[in-house]
């Protein structure tokens, strides 16, 4: 029999696998943390239980943005911009009360002076540590843009940052001419030539993967959308050096990083860019990602999934429930939840006949 070039092509890419992976989401709004005029909160970190409390850290800033090209250097340019790290608690995962700021931008001439934002937080020998993104002032189309971290042995902080980055762009594209233009070059680069975003640690085969997102140097439009891609940098200590895998980019796709352990691997939800956008991923070894299920483009923007300290008993535990970022007007958190129904009525159908 013959076969088409759409059945030849599902057969290699095992379509046609299990549904064990395959989800929808929904959303749901909070108390606490809901819309307020004048704020941004956005980009929420995992949530993490510490004894009966949750705790979820986000960048936090006030006031409109204006972007880029304003001629006014100080001005506002994105919602992220003049960020600080919050922090708030809650006993049940719906009401929420913000407590303190978790984090403060570092002084005139640091790195970090301009905005500090993008959080994760992960739980290790007793204390507490953030990675985030930093940028200096002034912020530029083709500022660079950096990865620190910072520790605390309380929860509600307050945390210290590092001195340094730990994570940089490679650097290695060129610019063409002097214009403030980040799409006007002479070489790209490696993928994350111009940015590293949206890290995310884990303590993982007894060393610590940041996972990241990396930004070129000329940003391109491909049949998936915008050419983001995710690496990986692996140190032995919490602090550095972290070095980048040499297998990077680690995916093809995804905007924010958003993965949890499983199995003795990692997987991964990648949404909004790329060939394989909106897809749920699986590497066994934290390296090699391969897609499970595709899944509708209704997913959480920038989602933090609860990350619970016990091991996962199912491939979507770790994406069980979590807070998100909506974007309508003044950008706030709200609560998503993994909706398996589709699935399960499939396998109650199929388990009597």
């Amino acid at each position: 029999m013959k076969k088409s070039a759409a059945t030849i092509r599902a057969e290699e890419r095992n379509y046609f696998q299990s549904a064990e992976w395959f989800c929808t989401f929904t959303t749901h709004n909070i108390r606490g943390l809901e819309q307020e005029e004048g704020i941004h909160r956005r980009d929420p970190s995992s949530v993490i239980l510490v004894g009966d409390t949750y705790y979820v850290y986000y960048s936090k800033s006030y006031g409109a943005h204006v972007g880029f090209g304003s001629g006014d250097l100080s001005a506002k340019v994105f919602p992220w911009d003049y960020s600080e790290i919050w922090v708030a608690t809650s006993k049940d995962g719906w009401d929420w009360q913000e407590q303190n700021v978790a984090l403060t931008r570092g002084e005139a001439g640091r790195f970090d002076d301009r905005s500090v934002f993008t959080p994760e937080i992960l739980k290790y020998d007793g204390k507490y540590f953030l990675v985030y993104q930093t940028v200096q002032h002034p912020y530029l189309n083709r500022s660079f843009e950096n990865i620190a971290i910072a520790v605390s042995d309380n929860p509600l902080g307050p945390f210290v940052g590092s001195s340094e980055p730990i994570l940089t762009p490679s650097k290695d594209g060129q610019w063409d001419g002097d214009e403030d233009n980040r799409l006007n070059i002479i070489s790209k680069g490696s993928f994350d030539s111009h940015k590293v975003h949206d890290p995310l640690l884990f303590h993982y085969n007894d060393k610590f993967y940041l996972y990241y997102k990396g930004k070129s140097m000329g940003e391109e439009i491909y049949m998936g959308g915008r050419d983001t891609m995710w690496g990986v940098a692996i140190a032995d200590n919490i602090f550095g050096p972290y070095v980048k895998s040499e297998y990077n980019p680690v995916t093809n796709s995804g905007h924010e990083t958003c993965l949890w352990q499983y199995d003795g691997g990692m997987a991964a939800f990648l949404s909004t860019d790329g060939v394989e956008k909106n897809t749920i991923q699986f590497a066994p070894d934290g390296i090699n990602f391969e897609i499970k299920s595709v899944i509708p483009p209704n997913g959480p923007i920038a989602p933090g999934p609860f990350r619970s300290d016990e091991p996962s008993s199912y491939p979507l535990e770790g994406m069980k429930w979590g807070l998100s970022h909506k974007l309508n007007g003044w950008g706030h958190l709200v609560r998503f939840e993994i909706n398996t129904r589709q699935t399960d009525i499939y396998r109650n159908r199929t388990k009597f006949h």
